[in-house]
């Protein structure tokens, strides 16, 4: 597995993730197969800062209408990463602004 096939993405836009934030806990979805120790390894490696620790948890997938029946979604995995102080991952930096 690849650092890139490890993070999916990154859990910014909710109330909870910005409240971690402030804590210097960064959230993404992270590939059900990973360990712990494969998540740090790759976020280090991604993004080039210091990780302390790494929760994760799998998010169960939900029930959704499809025509008349349901389906379930898939389940995913949340992982929690923990940075050293001092260190950031900035996911929406401005750089439309420093060109004009």
């Amino acid at each position: 597995m690849t650092p890139e096939s490890i993070i999916r993405r990154p859990i910014a836009l909710t109330e909870k993730a910005n409240r971690l934030r402030e804590k210097n806990i960064v959230v993404f979805e992270v590939l059900r197969d990973a360990n712990k120790i494969q998540i740090k390894e790759a976020v280090q490696k991604l993004f080039k800062v210091t990780v302390t620790n790494v929760n994760t948890l799998v998010m169960r997938g939900k029930d959704r209408r499809m025509g008349r029946g349901y389906a379930k979604m898939q389940n995913w995995k949340k992982a929690m990463v923990t940075l050293k102080a001092g260190d950031n991952i900035d996911f929406f930096a401005d750089t439309t602004a420093s060109e004009s």
